[in-house]
């Protein structure tokens, strides 16, 4: 199986505070994107890794690769006005700079990962690039442990939580498959590569996740993972 991870890095930190983007704030000594790549890297040092970033954030991302010392292979794109389109340039620059095919005979496929997710285990990796293997994709995926309740014209009332999940990354797609998907136009009900493959008729296929793995976006969820962090240093 050949692999390949596109880590896309558009945050704008606005949800976070201050001037700063997300996939920048120092933890543990790294910028919260150095240690999602370190983590792509330990997974499969085989696997191409490619960065999708915006073009602004590039030469402060090649500054701090340069002082702290980032020993991550990987290439750098260009971002998009969307995430939609930040995959899309991805696909494009892999299949144009690499010549991957996108053959539907080739054994290709493609994880899109969110650049602050750093906690994704080694276990969910492999797991969602083996059932994508199998059944053509894969996304990771966690019960509801909240109760919840939907808002409606009177108020709200609680609804069945064991009906719903909560989606993270990388989801992993056949490479002709997400390549498809991502030629059509696009909407604004496209939430992740998920329901852009959903969208041309294809059913999408689960794994579990694992806790750990949070999307880093706002000033709380930077304490959790900082707690992360130091329970694992004291292992």
């Amino acid at each position: 199986m050949k692999k390949s991870v596109l880590i896309v890095a558009g945050g704008k930190g606005l949800r976070m505070g201050g001037d700063l983007p997300k996939q920048f704030i120092p933890m543990n000594g790294k910028p919260v994107l150095m240690h999602t790549l370190e983590t792509f890297h330990r997974w499969d040092e085989a696997a191409r890794l490619i960065l999708v970033l915006p073009e602004e954030h590039q030469s402060y991302w090649k500054m701090l690769c340069k002082e702290i010392g980032c020993g991550v292979p990987h290439e750098v794109v260009n971002g998009g006005e969307t995430r939609f389109h930040s995959v899309r340039n991805g696909l494009e620059f892999l299949s144009e700079r690499f010549g991957v095919s996108f053959g539907r005979n080739e054994n290709v496929f493609v994880g899109v990962h969110d650049g602050v997710r750093p906690f994704v285990s080694k276990e969910v990796i492999t797991a969602c690039f083996e059932k994508a293997q199998q059944c053509g994709n894969a996304i990771p995926v966690m019960p509801m442990i909240e109760s919840l309740r939907e808002l409606d014209g009177e108020g709200s009332h609680p609804v069945d939580r064991s009906r719903y999940i909560t989606v993270q990354t990388p989801q992993v797609f056949s490479s002709c498959l997400l390549l498809k998907a991502y030629k059509q136009p696009y909407s604004p009900l496209f939430t992740d590569d998920a329901s852009v493959v959903e969208a041309i008729g294809e059913v999408v296929h689960t794994v579990e996740g694992n806790r750990e793995n949070i999307k880093i976006t706002t000033p709380f969820d930077l304490l959790v993972a900082n707690a992360i962090f130091a329970d694992r240093c004291n292992l």
